[in-house]
Order: C-alpha cells, then structure tokens, then sequence
C-alpha cells in the first residue's frame, strides 16, 4: 500500500506509524501566522516585519561585510551525502548524549543577548521550552533576566559568561552561576573587544538603547513587538535591565554603558583559574584553531563549541565547519560542538559526520519565539527534529553515531576518479 507516494507495504495500524510516514504539510492547528512556516529559513521575514528596524539588525546582522556570516551558511553547500540503501531504519533515533545527559535531539539553543528584546521574558520561554522539549538551552550573559530566574524556568539551561580579565569578578560570577544550580558554564572566548558592527550604527540600534524620535518610530509603527513585548514587559515587570555583566543597566537610556571591563586581558591563567573553582562543566565558545583546542584539553576544559560567533565578530573568520575535523582530532576524548549557519537537519548531520557530537542553533531560535513564543518555538523544534530524522531514514542511519565523514564527499568530487583522471579527460 501506499502512504501519500511511499510504498510502505501495509497500512500503519499505529499512529505512531502514520507519524514515521508522514510527510511535510501545514498544519492547521498551528496560529495562522506559523502555518506556513515549513522550514527554520521561513522564520526570517515574518520577523524581520514583526520586530522594529534596529532591533532586527541587531540580531540578523555580522561584523563589516558580513562575509563571515554568508561563510556559515555556504561551507554546508561543498558537502553532498551518499546514502546506503537496503537498511532497516524503523528504529532510528534522534537521540544524543551529551555531558551524562541524553537529549531527544543533537540540538539546542545558541546563547543569545537579544532574546528578551525581541520576546515577552524570552529567556525564561527558551528555558523553560527547552527543558519541556529535554534540550539544552545556553542563557547568554548578555541577557535581560536574572540568571537565577533562567535557571529556576529549565534545568537544561547552561549559563554562558562574557568576562574581563579581572580575578575577582571571575569569582563572584561563578560563585553566582554556582548558586542559581547551573552544572555547565561556557566562556566565550572571541570577545576581547567589541566587533565593528556597521549594520547596528546604520539601524541605529545601541546598547543600552537610545530613547530618540527614530527609536520612538521604529517601536510605535511595529505595534505588534511595541504593545505585546515592551509594554507588557515595562507593564509587568518594570524596565528591562542587563542583569549578569557588572552594574545593571537599563535596556532604554540616555548615557548608560554596559561594563565590559578589561576583556582584552583575559587568558589561560583565567581559564585555569575558573577550571579550579568551578566544580561543573566547563565550556570554551568561540574556538576555531586546532591549538586552542589542544590548550583546552590540556587545562582540563571538558568542552569546546567551534564557533565565529555566527559572524559577529572577525570578519572573514573561518566558518565553523570548515575547520571541525581538525579541531575534533586535536580535542580526543573532549567534547566538541559547533554553531553557526544550523538552518537544515542536514546541516545538523554534516557537523556530526565532521566531528561535532553536538549543535547549536542561534537565530532561527529567536525569530521563531520572536513571531510565536512557546508555541513558534515548539513548532520549530519539531520541524528540525523531524528532519533529521527523516535525513537520517534516507540517509541508512539509525543512530547519530552512524553517521561518518565516509557519507559525505565534496560537491563538486567525483567519486573514485583520480585528479589526474580528470585532467587528461578535460584534454581529450
């Protein structure tokens, strides 16, 4: 018989049989505005006119030319798959293990500043949705709610850290971090100073946010974020202040910087330093070069995520996958994960096949809770879940495990014809 085109030898007696052969189609219990969302890259435009101009700049922009962030996403492209054929994988899993923990999918959430500017209490919705969903969610320390609160919301919730080279603040932070129950702490470590972001100076978008006449237009002519994210926040919980990085500073004001403090003297001796007192896992983000990774390893790090900060901050810094295998080969028996242009469970099955055990996704993550709280963000769980698990059925694979560097090959290679091959048949 038949299921919408696909021989599957007998009528499904199980509704999780129907669900294994299911194919893509909108689904009409989802809000209006999520049914067409059928893939993570429909999420951008719906939020691109939902949120005001700066505030999407903020987040869908990179450093300069933003060569590093269309980097990301075209080092997927250079990889095709070759699947097996024949192979029973009616038992495939999406599961992942990851730290002692084994997670319904090789996915979670990036860190993200932005999350409670473009969400009513965003952090607190990606918590606690992740922890419902048995995801890890990584709170950004840029972001504006408490950490204890985060944490309370989702025990799968990391905390990531941004700081200075400064051995006090190093340990009240994660004497902080230590005390709100957080077990994995991630440093981001491609932060000494702030980025050239030319997008954010053209958007007019600052941190703190400028109270002007072009913000006050921007924020009343996108009512839908000015009355349901703004006002209600300001409404229910007063202003929104930065809440992890030093003094707190309101998300709207005239002079108020944030205090990064002295992040350019930042090295291993703190790293070691925080390997000592914090009892958890800890985490290196931002490392695209073999040594680091190895320097890591030595310092007793239990984990690095290969990162360019989903081109944020180095222009033209390497894409994140084009240097995994090296780094995964350098790293042995630590863990290593990656974000940076995650949009496809294909790309998800690439990074894995490269070395990654694990992977981050960042904006679609936003722009999903963004146009559709818990239930965009739900809605966009279950899409890349699915995908990866029907990749992975036309792929031959039943574990992630299966999936090797021997299932892929370069786009423009040819399989078993020699360089040399090829050459004498362009002169002929």
């Amino acid at each position: 018989m038949s299921i919408i085109g696909e021989d599957v030898g007998g009528a499904p007696s199980k509704a999780a049989d129907v669900a294994r052969y299911s194919t893509p189609k909108i689904d009409t219990a989802l809000p209006r505005h999520l049914r067409k969302i059928l893939a993570l890259q429909d999420l951008e435009e719906p939020a691109r006119r939902y949120l005001p101009r700066p505030i999407f700049g903020y987040v869908s922009g990179g450093a300069e030319t933003n060569a590093a962030l269309r980097g990301n996403r075209s080092a997927f492209d250079e990889l095709y798959f070759r699947p097996k054929s024949l192979v029973d994988v009616s038992k495939r899993s999406t599961k992942a293990a990851l730290f002692g923990h084994t997670y319904n999918a090789p996915f979670g959430f990036s860190p993200m500043g932005g999350t409670s500017m473009v969400a009513y209490q965003g952090d607190v919705v990606l918590s606690r949705t992740a922890a419902e969903e048995n995801l890890p969610m990584i709170m950004s320390g840029a972001s504006l709610t408490k950490l204890e609160d985060v944490r309370a919301a989702g025990r799968t919730a990391w905390f990531q850290a941004y700081l200075p080279g400064e051995t006090d603040r190093i340990q009240k932070l994660v004497d902080r971090v230590e005390r709100a129950g957080y077990d994995t702490l991630v440093l981001t470590v491609d932060t000494p100073v702030n980025a050239n972001r030319e997008n954010n100076v053209r958007s007019g978008f600052h941190k703190p946010l400028r109270p002007t006449p072009q913000l006050a237009w921007d924020c009343l002519t996108h009512p839908s974020w000015f009355f349901g994210m703004l006002v209600k926040t300001v409404m229910n919980q007063g202003m929104p202040y930065f809440e992890n990085m030093g003094e707190r500073v309101p998300l709207i004001a005239f002079k108020a910087e944030r205090d990064r403090g002295n992040r350019d003297e930042l090295n291993w001796a703190h790293v070691e330093l925080m390997r000592r007192i914090w009892k958890g896992k800890l985490v290196l983000k931002g490392v695209l070069n073999r040594d680091v990774a190895r320097i890591a390893r030595e310092s007793g790090v239990d984990g690095v995520i290969v990162s360019n900060h989903g081109g944020r901050q180095l222009d033209y810094s390497v894409a994140p996958l084009r240097v995994l295998p090296g780094i995964a080969a350098e790293a042995k028996e630590m863990t290593v994960m990656m974000d940076g242009g995650i949009r496809r469970g294909t790309d998800i099955l690439k990074a894995l096949a490269l070395g990654a055990q694990f992977v981050f996704v960042g904006r679609p993550i936003l722009y999903a809770t963004a146009i559709g709280g818990a239930t965009g963000l739900r809605h966009t769980i279950k899409l890349l879940r699915e995908e990866v698990s029907r990749d992975m059925a036309l792929l031959g694979i039943n574990t992630l495990d299966e999936m090797t560097q021997e299932m892929l090959m370069p786009a423009h290679g040819f399989d078993g014809l020699t360089a040399s091959a090829l050459v004498m048949d362009r002169h002929n």
